[in-house]
């Protein structure tokens, strides 16, 4: 059977519209880091690079490569971590300028999914689709833990209300958000949804007080 992430894990990636906990475990991801404005032209390019490799291992069985463990899957979303560039984080006076933006994107693999085959794909993309950022890409195991995520609907822009919603929901619960740095799961592309009606699922890490 197909393994659907939106159907088979929702408690990852289809919270509802409220401060909800959940807990992470591990999960694997193709990444790659950068700065700067996500709006920027030469965003999309990181972007591109990851999809390329998560859609060569979706395609892999065609290439004669999948691993025995290999099943049929839907490719997962990108996913963001962000946080301000080091050398903006004393400067920040509460006005977002996205210029001063770092990010850690990613989209997850499945299971089946290990270092040597992610090797074994970045290696064969490298030369079927060459990219200098290919050279940056990592593959990684990342665990979130104990968190607090909602979805959000609606413009990037808006999302400080829904972080401001959260923050006040782990407050209630005895938690305390552990940085400013948060983990957006996008799934819609904004390349082609209007801005109110995008779905986001935003997500950062808390501790108790």
């Amino acid at each position: 059977m197909k393994h659907e992430w939106r159907k088979q894990e929702k408690q990852y990636y289809a919270p509802q519209q409220k401060p909800e906990q959940v807990t992470v475990p591990p999960f694997k991801f193709f990444t790659i880091r950068g700065e700067g404005n996500p709006n920027d032209t030469a965003f999309g390019e990181y972007v591109s690079v990851l999809y390329a490799l998560s859609y060569a291992v979706k395609m892999s069985p065609k290439q004669g490569i999948a691993p025995d463990s290999y099943f049929e899957y839907t490719v997962y979303p990108l996913e963001g971590i962000w946080d301000l560039k080091e050398e903006a984080k004393g400067k920040f006076t509460g006005t977002l300028n996205k210029d001063d933006l770092s990010f850690h994107l990613m989209i997850r693999q499945p299971d089946f999914v290990d270092l040597a085959f992610a090797d074994l794909i970045l290696e064969r993309t490298k030369k079927k689709k060459p990219h200098a950022l290919l050279d940056e890409v990592r593959f990684e195991e990342i665990e979130d833990g104990h968190c607090v995520q909602m979805l959000h609907r609606g413009s990037y822009d808006d999302e400080p209300a829904s972080f401001a919603e959260m923050e006040a929901f782990a407050k209630e619960q005895g938690l305390e958000r552990k940085s400013k740095t948060h983990r957006e799961i996008y799934l819609s592309d904004a390349r082609k949804v209007a801005p109110e009606k995008l779905k986001t699922v935003l997500r950062f890490g808390v501790d108790r007080l």
